[in-house]
């Protein structure tokens, strides 16, 4: 297995294989004085489930948002099915934002709208269907979450967390995107839930060719339903010769790892991050 001088695990084949849909290369990301992405180089080819690892405030999130332009790099480059992000107009780059879907944290329905109308939102702004097309396809994608037809009246509030979720992945799905970006999708569930939503990642990923990039401090799920995991270190724990991506590759390898940062990670284990955060008080 192949490293070079910051320890990173090289992935398998399965980073390799296919072509590039999103290229990430030397991306710099600066808030204020202080850096949060630094040199960052990633290529994901198209079809692939990458599971983005770290932990928090190690800029996880913030490089989502890079893959979209929602946040401007101070320095390099994000490519999306070869074209520089930094070169589109708005126009343009509101074209290529609709082959995204978003997946966030806390499903981020509008409490004022009935699930329908949650999950119709996009049809309704962006296609010119009639209410009977839009009826049809927001009941198949609740059916393909696992929604009964009775909850397209109810709201938000009257939901679980867990069917929230699914509703926010039913509203992702309406468009067909080509892309779809997971932030923290099991934060806050139980393990049984938890566990219906990974399962929908892979399904999801078996009906329809996506390419997807699923944020998470779940390991489990980063292992259920990843083909590759990259993890960030904080650059306030690594030299400044030190890369911030410390481990890509394989789930598989993942657990095999012996960088004791990733490895402790890994087992939620606090290491010498503890003395770390004694020192910094």
């Amino acid at each position: 297995m192949a490293r070079n001088r910051s320890n990173i695990n090289v992935a398998s084949d399965a980073n390799t294989v296919g072509t590039p849909l999103i290229e990430v290369c030397n991306l710099r990301v600066r808030f204020d004085l202080s850096d949060v992405l630094r040199d960052i180089n990633l290529s994901i080819p198209r079809g692939q489930t990458v599971a983005v690892i770290g932990e928090s405030g190690c800029g996880k999130t913030v490089l989502m948002k890079s893959l979209i332009r929602l946040v401007e790099p101070r320095s390099g480059a994000v490519s999306f099915d070869g074209n520089d992000l930094a070169s589109l107009n708005l126009k343009q780059l509101a074209e290529q934002r609709l082959r995204f879907g978003f997946v966030f944290q806390q499903a981020a329905l509008f409490d004022s709208m009935t699930v329908g109308q949650n999950i119709a939102f996009p049809l309704r702004q962006l296609r010119r269907l009639d209410d009977a097309e839009t009826k049809e396809l927001v009941l198949e994608r609740l059916e393909e979450v696992g929604l009964p037809e009775s909850v397209i009246w109810k709201r938000p509030a009257e939901l679980s967390g867990g069917m929230r979720k699914r509703v926010g992945l039913a509203r992702s799905l309406v468009m067909n995107p080509e892309v779809l970006l997971y932030d923290e999708p099991t934060t806050g569930l139980d393990p049984i839930v938890s566990d219906v939503i990974n399962q929908l990642i892979m399904r999801t990923r078996e009906r329809y060719p996506v390419t997807s990039i699923v944020v998470t401090h779940d390991m489990r799920t980063a292992k259920q339903v990843a083909d590759r995991v990259v993890m960030l270190y904080p650059l306030s724990q690594l030299d400044e010769d030190e890369g911030q991506i410390i481990f890509d590759g394989s789930p598989e390898e993942l657990d095999q790892c012996e960088d004791r940062r990733v490895s402790q990670f890994v087992r939620g284990e606090a290491g010498e991050r503890l003395t770390a955060l004694r020192n910094a008080a």
